[in-house]
């Protein structure tokens, strides 16, 4: 389960989440030397829970107990995309309000990422499906991902997207102070 980056980077875990107030994705990354490893991902079913409040309130006492378990330093969020329906965006909002305070008040970075950027990030199509997502996570990390996470592996894209958006070769780029520099870093890159 681990993937070889070019990059030496300091030992650190990002979790990854995907906000739901029925289903909510999770996933932990470590990000080790020149390995990427999938600690743990999966789903909390909250639909057993009627009342809103008590929902918000597993949400956040699960994320914290899994913050407290791996001890991430980095927060990646999935943000809410714009719906027609109101009342759903609302509640959206709050499971991703609840999961960011959880966050916060255990002392992590936080990255917010649109579904479309996740999707690009992982795929090369904004508009790819789940199973597409899964399908290329798979390959990326080396990992079996059942039909029974397909829910968890939004929370893995957006780990994996905040690894690449944070400096990561899995599909970010070194950034360059211009043009010279560029070239300096890529000189196979310029046609003679």
């Amino acid at each position: 389960m681990a993937v070889k980056i070019t990059k030496p980077t300091e030992s650190y875990k990002i979790l990854g989440v995907d906000p739901g107030t029925n289903i909510l994705g999770y996933a932990v990354l470590e990000v080790d030397g020149k390995n990427l490893r999938v600690l743990n991902f999966g789903v909390f079913h909250l639909e057993k829970y009627e009342d809103h409040h008590e929902k918000l309130k597993e949400i956040f006492l699960q994320l914290q107990e899994i913050i407290e378990t791996y001890l991430p330093k980095q927060l990646a969020i999935e943000a809410p995309f714009y719906g027609k329906n109101v009342q759903s965006m609302l509640k959206l909002g709050r499971a991703q309000g609840v999961a960011m305070a959880a966050a916060m008040t255990m002392g992590l970075e936080i990255q917010e990422y649109a579904p479309k950027k996740i999707k690009q990030s992982i795929t090369g199509n904004g508009n790819a499906s789940k199973e597409q997502v899964a399908a290329m996570l798979e390959s990326i990390l080396k990992i079996k991902i059942s039909s029974k996470h397909l829910d968890a592996t939004d929370a893995l894209g957006v780990a994996v997207t905040h690894f690449n958006q944070s400096g990561g070769i899995l599909g970010g780029q070194k950034k360059h102070s211009g043009w010279a520099s560029f070239i300096k870093d890529n000189p196979d890159k310029v046609k003679k």
